[in-house]
């Protein structure tokens, strides 16, 4: 591959998913592309770049696809649940009291394995969620990941990473060697296909949102952009959960952190008109 083909990759790759490849990733857009380009026909990535020059929408979907990084598995770092479960709820199953309704959003949400770790969470609070309207709304680029999100279709090593053994016997059914998902969780979530770098406000607003292990791909200006974004779509009182190597620190001032609750944000107080930070209770993270 030629330096111009390089850097014509990088470009259309920011441009169409925020993805910021560094100059000495070749050798990730060559062992995911070259397998792309051989099953569409083409000996090389040469000829790849020249007929996605030609504007061909779908094959460019395909190479965006082929980058994207679909890592997760259930409970994943398990804090941030930890925080979900002990704190996040109980502030809001009070502070909702009156509408009894509840939106979350996850962003990146890959194969579902996130958005469904919720949806089990939110189960297992069982009566206190009696008579409550609850979404959660589970977003991708990929189409491919959504599809399989919604078959809440598992293999043995899918659900061993991060499932509690007392929830892979209460949700799921093993058909084969694979495990489904019971069908009202897989109802509790619903799947959408959503561009980061596009508007979302359309989502409308929300009281948590989980964009956790998205933004590392993405430029420091880009990052900036899609908090300012977030702060739009999410309550006063609402809160912000980032992977743990995340950070709004010298990003943004549209968000701040708990103290002693890593990865969690929540609104600045200027940002918000109708309420402010919650104060939640110490939780231990274990």
């Amino acid at each position: 591959m030629t330096p111009s083909d390089y850097e014509f990759l990088r470009k259309l790759l920011k441009e169409r998913s925020g993805l910021d490849l560094s100059a000495d990733k070749q050798y990730l857009l060559e062992s995911r592309l070259i397998p792309l380009a051989r099953k569409a026909g083409l000996p090389g990535l040469p000829e790849l770049v020249q007929k996605l020059k030609g504007a061909p929408d779908a094959l460019t979907a395909e190479v965006v696809e082929a980058m994207t990084t679909n890592e997760t598995f259930f409970f994943r770092d398990k804090v941030p649940f930890d925080h979900f479960r002990a704190a996040i709820m109980t502030h809001l199953l009070q502070a909702r009291a009156g509408r009894r309704s509840l939106r979350i959003w996850c962003a990146a949400s890959s194969t579902g394995q996130e958005p469904y770790s919720i949806a089990m969470c939110l189960k297992e609070l069982g009566a206190a969620l009696t008579g409550w309207r609850v979404e959660i709304i589970a977003t991708d680029l990929s189409q491919g990941v959504l599809e399989k999100s919604r078959a809440g279709l598992f293999s043995q090593f899918e659900v061993q990473r991060g499932l509690p053994i007392q929830l892979l016997v209460k949700y799921f059914t093993q058909i084969g060697e694979l495990w489904q998902l019971n069908a009202d969780i897989r109802a509790m979530v619903q799947f959408r296909q959503l561009n980061l770098l596009q508007d979302f406000s359309h989502l409308g607003v929300f009281d948590i949102i989980f964009c956790r292990n998205v933004l590392i791909y993405f430029d420091q200006d880009t990052k900036t952009d899609v908090f300012g974004r977030l702060a739009k779509v999410i309550e006063p009182d609402g809160f912000l959960m980032l992977g743990a190597a995340e950070t709004v620190v010298g990003l943004t001032e549209a968000f701040k952190p708990h103290p002693e609750r890593r990865g969690l944000y929540s609104p600045s107080v200027a940002q918000g008109a109708r309420g402010a930070q919650p104060a939640l209770r110490a939780v231990a993270s274990r």
